[in-house]
């Protein structure tokens, strides 16, 4: 089974499990926007890509619901500068 990242909106936070971890991705919601403020994948899952399936999960579901982001997120602002099919989504 492929896992899937979903919206984890009581914890404001998009998930991707993997076995027992989880690796997130943090936003708040400020003036319509969706604000994406931190990304931590677990220790044990660094360097597997995992931060990238997370990112890519994460710019889907807000392009798909037309959302505007902001990047404060270090991780996330150059993951969506390096692909132009998410750069239109960033606002700010």
């Amino acid at each position: 089974m492929v896992e899937q990242v979903v919206d984890n909106t009581q914890a404001s936070r998009f998930e991707l499990p993997i076995g027992d971890e989880i690796a997130v991705a943090y936003y708040r919601l400020e003036d319509g926007r969706v604000v994406l403020t931190h990304t931590e994948v677990p220790q044990a899952l660094s360097g597997q890509g995992i931060g990238t399936r997370l990112a890519t999960g994460v710019f889907d579901i807000l392009r798909a619901r037309n959302a505007r982001v902001i990047a404060k997120c270090p991780f996330m602002a150059a993951f969506a500068a390096k692909h132009p099919e998410y750069v239109a989504l960033l606002d700010g």
